[in-house]
């Protein structure tokens, strides 16, 4: 591959003349720009980003952290993302946390190869996010809170979500609600815990051990999780599983199983994914907006940008949306044999 000092050798000008030619600037004549040029053509010189980069100490890039680049859960916070970058001018890098600490997205905050960067990851180190965000590198936070400079905060309201989730279940006569867990150290899910658990404290209904499940966010682990349930010969009356892709996995065996889902169990996700109104029944879910909290982020990262740290925390309403995975209360609960 063809070096600026190529190009400046095959020109016969020195590598700072070569430079300046090939960047446009007035210090150089139009003859000599035309030989760096044509030298360059030759060559088929392609200039470094990298370089250039290191150089103006700014990459027009925007990098987005997430836990896995993977599932249907994503798609929409990227192209509400991809909106507002694209419309600066900028482009959008995407790289994995899986590895913690040496992922390649720890590398990617500690060389801070962005001008920016979003993340949706809970296994990143706060220490390393504090450490990272600078004036020329602010970050904008989407599944945690930290209070640190040049740091952004957006959230979903989890807790009340759940809470609507819970408190629709108790509505339609359901009240043993297993709660199908996310992974421990997440915030989105400790969070909706919560909101399960304050739901049902409200309604009087006493929290149980026994009806906690996880599930890890996979569908996978929904499937484990019913598979379980359905080893203990007598169903609860409800689901709430805290993303879709659990609660789809549970719907999965339950089926295959078949339970009636909608009258002798209920159940309601979180997300509203795409495909949470196409399984059977369509599920009842929650939905929060991720395509807008795409946006919102992107365009915290360029207010950031230009001087605008005043807005560090927005917090985004959920909807309930009611579809046919929850019915009329079956009294017969007894598993059959």
């Amino acid at each position: 591959m063809a070096t600026i000092k190529d190009v400046a050798k095959l020109a016969g000008v020195a590598v700072s003349t070569a430079s300046y030619a090939l960047n446009n600037s007035g210090l150089v004549s139009s003859d000599t720009r035309k030989k760096v040029l044509d030298a360059a053509r030759r060559l088929n010189y392609q200039p470094s980003g990298i370089a250039r980069d290191l150089k103006s100490n700014k990459t027009n890039t925007v990098g987005l952290i997430l836990p896995d680049l993977s599932g249907p859960f994503y798609s929409e916070l990227i192209k509400g993302i991809q909106d507002v970058t694209i419309a600066n001018g900028y482009d959008l890098i995407a790289v994995s946390s899986i590895g913690g600490k040496n992922s390649t997205a720890a590398k990617f905050l500690k060389e801070k190869r962005a001008d920016g960067v979003i993340i949706l990851a809970s296994n990143i180190d706060e220490n390393l996010i504090s450490d990272a965000a600078r004036k020329d590198m602010p970050v904008v936070l989407l599944d945690k809170r930290i209070e640190a400079e040049y740091v952004l905060n957006i959230q979903v309201d989890n807790e009340g979500g759940a809470y609507k989730a819970v408190e629709h279940l108790v509505s339609l006569g359901r009240n043993e609600i297993a709660y199908l867990s996310g992974p421990s150290n997440s915030f989105d899910n400790s969070k909706r815990f919560e909101g399960y658990k304050k739901a049902l404290r409200d309604h009087g209904i006493p929290f149980s051990g026994h009806l906690l499940y996880q599930g890890n966010f996979t569908k996978e682990g929904g499937n484990h999780a019913a598979k379980l349930m359905l080893l203990q010969n007598r169903l609860p009356e409800a689901i709430f599983a805290a993303n879709d892709e659990m609660a789809i996995g549970a719907m999965e065996v339950l089926k295959q199983a078949g339970i009636n889902i909608g009258q002798e169990i209920a159940i309601v996700g979180f997300d509203d994914i795409q495909l949470a109104e196409y399984v059977q029944p369509p599920l009842t879910t929650i939905r929060q907006p991720m395509r807008e909290m795409g946006s919102l982020a992107a365009q915290q990262i360029f207010r950031a940008l230009n001087g605008d740290f005043s807005s560090n925390f927005i917090l985004l309403e959920t909807e309930l949306i009611i579809r046919e995975s929850c019915g009329g209360k079956q009294l017969n609960k007894q598993m059959p044999r």
